[in-house]
């Protein structure tokens, strides 16, 4: 079966929904059908993405692109005047096997698709209640659902039936998911792992720190960091901004005070666990003083992992009416925060270096330890198969990654 050619840009949630369009738009035409699934986050995003579709067009001026994702769904006339397009799918209907006209869509669940990733990525939330003032997302997703839990348990299953040893939560605020009685996210969880008992990982993507707030959080996931080894020792918070009035412009419902409170406890319960943050460089009416509160708590609570974007005005948000911050500024700062990052994580490797560790094999001789820390066999020739957890001895730190040999 001839599966189309995707192109996709930004998040897990997208990288996932490219899956299951991949699936559900095999057939004998699909050879001529390249689906583009768009991102709205930044204005780069959607350069990218426009870019890619010209160059579609040129190199495959036949084919038929099909364009969706959140950049369309807020702007969807832009989209269907590039050259080559054939039509925009709204992201409510991508999932939807009708959608996609041929025969073997009609007959496919886009439940359990299959999934091209070693780290199995699993749909459990979908939109935002939330209205950041930055954020353009919840316009192209719309408001906050939850995947009923019998569902995403039967999803589990598929993908651990299919040889997946991890699966990756995702979402657009996936920490909202919620049950019929309230249950929160910690409960999915909590039940992913007791129904699966051969699923041998569990990860979060990105969550939302206030889940993790030790005075109102989720019970159900901390119990899970204490108690639960297969909860993967790795959180990335989408924390934006280390200062709090910046906090209060983006309309953030965390604190400097309570996420420093929640990395406290985390660290205490696990040690090695990896922290990893989103973050926006030069925000509108971020002075000096204030952006150097952020790099100031980016250094003090040495996060590791970092994702930095310059701010990106979005139409229609009422960040994009606050007083900008020059684009060399933005850029400036974003290049400082990445820096301290990397000094950040050069010191988190460190505590790796001699220990055995459990390795994911995601491409040949590569993965990432459960700390989500990368790691490269010295040896490719030794490369266990694609899928597999392979014992390690980690033998030292270089670039931001783990080196290391084979144990047993």
């Amino acid at each position: 079966m001839t599966s189309p050619k995707v192109l996709t840009f930004g998040c897990r949630l997208n990288a996932h929904e490219s899956d299951v369009m991949a699936h559900l738009a095999e057939g004998e035409n699909a050879k001529d059908t390249i689906i583009v699934n768009t991102c709205a986050v930044t204005a780069t995003a959607e350069r990218q993405a426009r870019q890619a579709i010209r160059r579609a067009h040129r190199e495959n001026p036949n084919a038929k692109i099909v364009v969706t994702g959140c950049a369309s769904e807020v702007a969807e006339e832009k989209w269907t005047a590039l050259p080559g397009v054939s039509r925009v799918v709204k992201n409510t209907d991508k999932l939807n096997p009708k959608h996609w006209g041929t025969p073997q869509a009609q007959a496919k669940r886009p439940s359990t698709p299959p999934s091209r990733h070693a780290r199995a990525l699993l749909q459990v939330q979908q939109g935002c209640d939330h209205r950041c003032t930055f954020c353009i997302i919840p316009y192209g997703r719309g408001d906050s659902r939850s995947t009923p839990l019998p569902e995403a348990l039967e999803r589990a299953q598929a993908l651990v039936d299919a040889g997946h040893l991890e699966i990756v939560l995702t979402g657009v605020d996936v920490a909202s998911w919620r049950g019929p009685n309230g249950e929160g996210f910690g409960h999915i969880c909590r039940s992913l792992l007791k129904e699966l008992p051969a699923l041998q990982r569990l990860r979060l993507s990105s969550v939302d720190p206030v889940v993790l707030d030790p005075d109102k959080g989720d019970s159900d996931l901390w119990w899970l960091l204490e108690n639960e080894p297969r909860l993967m020792p790795h959180l990335h918070l989408s924390l934006q901004a280390g200062s709090d009035l910046i906090l209060k412009r983006m309309k953030r419902r965390h604190t400097t005070r309570s996420v420093a409170h929640s990395l406290d406890r985390i660290r205490a319960i696990r040690p090695e666990i990896g922290i990893g943050a989103d973050l926006i460089a030069g925000f509108p009416t971020e002075t000096d003083t204030l952006f150097q509160e952020t790099l100031s708590f980016i250094e003090t609570q040495k996060i590791p992992f970092l994702h930095v974007f310059p701010y990106s005005e979005r139409p229609e948000t009422p960040a994009a009416r606050m007083p900008a911050v020059p684009n060399a500024e933005r850029q400036a700062r974003a290049a400082l925060l990445r820096d301290a990052g990397e000094r950040n994580k050069t010191e988190f490797l460190t505590q790796f270096v001699g220990t055995q560790q459990a390795v994911l094999i995601e491409t040949p001789a590569q993965g990432h330890i459960a700390s989500f820390a990368p790691f490269r066999l010295i040896d490719p020739e030794t490369s266990p198969p694609r899928g597999t957890l392979a014992p390690i001895h980690v033998e030292y730190a270089e670039n931001g990654t783990l080196f290391g040999i084979l144990q047993g």
